[in-house]
């Protein structure tokens, strides 16, 4: 009968699972889960150099939009050119509060890597625990056996 039923059908019960297909699919999430860290180790680096390029760069192009703004020269510009002023002034003040977003993002962005860095290696170290358990208990299953 089960061969009958294996011809017209390979799973003839939907949600039916064997022991292999189980251990296959959990085999099958934990390598997507590992991928997924690895990935995820590899773009660490990328954002960490962001981060840090935002931390340096945002306060520099604050700091120098500052500078212009107080130089004694900067209001004589503003009544002079007329609408080259007024344009320089929705700029300066676009990069001073465009990069006091990109440093706050970037101060977040590297405690978030930071927080994520603490967590994988409790990870890895609690992984390490669990496989050295498993395996010690295997051997001393097989010891038990023989």
């Amino acid at each position: 009968m089960d061969s009958i039923l294996s011809r017209i059908h390979p799973w003839p019960f939907a949600g039916w699972t064997t022991d292999m297909e189980s251990d296959a699919s959990q085999y099958n999430i934990l390598n997507l889960a590992d991928s997924f860290i690895e990935q995820m180790i590899k773009i660490r680096n990328t954002l960490r150099i962001m981060s840090i390029s935002a931390l340096i760069l945002a306060p520099f192009a604050i700091g120098l939009a500052i500078y212009l703004i107080n130089h004694p020269s900067f209001f004589n510009v503003l009544q002079t050119q007329g609408e080259f002023g007024v344009i320089l002034s929705v700029l300066l003040g676009s990069v001073i509060g465009i990069s006091s977003i990109w440093m706050i993002a970037g101060i977040r962005q590297y405690l978030l890597i930071d927080s994520w860095n603490k967590k994988y290696q409790f990870f890895v170290s609690r992984k390490n625990e669990i496989d050295n358990e498993i395996a010690s208990e295997f051997i001393s299953d097989n010891d038990f056996l023989e």
